[in-house]
């Protein structure tokens, strides 16, 4: 007897069923429609970790060039955690690549906001535009005004 599984109470238990079907290619038999939303939702979720992992890179680049005086090590290694993180992702996902200036543009607002928090210093002090190249965002050896 075939076991159906509610996507809405036991989505583990569902994913292994659909998944089973698909390898048996009966294809009449799987959840159609809320595959189709996990396999939407998985792309939108690689883009928000882009978008997520990028905010934090940014604000920690910004802290480092407008307060060198904070430069630490912690910062330097939250840098690097991002980047490899980063390139790994897009690794992972090469479809993502050319969105990543479109995904810069979102987060470096908000990375602003948080190195206005982190440093006290005045947005104002702060480029409205991203000074940060693709490739210098994602290069391990960049460190700005060092």
């Amino acid at each position: 007897m075939n076991k159906v599984f509610d996507y809405e109470i036991d989505f583990y238990n569902w994913a292994l069923h659909n998944a089973q079907l698909l390898r048996e290619r009966r294809l009449s038999e799987i959840d159609v429609e809320h595959i189709a939303e996990e396999l939407e939702s998985m792309g939108k979720r690689d883009k928000r970790e882009l978008i997520s992992r990028l905010k934090i890179l940014l604000a920690q680049l910004l802290k480092w060039q407008y307060q060198p005086g904070g430069r630490s090590t912690s910062w330097r290694g939250s840098m690097v955690e991002q980047r490899v993180q980063l390139n790994d992702l897009i690794m992972e996902n090469p479809n993502l690549r050319p969105q990543l200036l479109e995904a810069i543009n979102i987060a470096y607002p908000v990375a602003v906001e948080l190195a206005v928090k982190e440093t006290n210093i005045p947005t104002s002090h702060f480029p409205q535009i991203g000074p940060f190249s693709v490739d210098e965002i994602l290069n391990e050896d960049f460190y700005p005004g060092s």
